[in-house]
């Protein structure tokens, strides 16, 4: 679909794509917030999904080196979000 505007009936699943160096392997604290890596949003998990592999393969030689897909849609839901006006 070319329009920017999805139709009324579509549903946008937004996932974001982030990495960054953790200071252990064995939580998901990240060495430094300001290095943190956006790969960028995605409309779909298929799409956020290639874009994870994508980066986590470009990073493997880094052993602390973690990439993640945050299923945005589930923390917002545009239809009742109050701050619109």
């Amino acid at each position: 679909m070319n329009n920017p505007r999805q139709r009324e009936n579509d549903k946008q699943l937004l996932h974001l794509v982030i990495g960054g160096e953790l200071v252990d392997v064995d939580t998901v604290y990240f060495r430094d917030l300001a290095k943190l890596d956006f790969v960028g949003a995605f409309p779909d998990y298929a799409s956020a999904y290639q874009a994870w592999k994508s980066a986590a393969h470009a990073s493997v030689d880094n052993a602390h080196m973690r990439y993640f897909i945050i299923h945005a849609h589930r923390m917002i839901d545009p239809e009742h979000d109050d701050s619109r006006s």
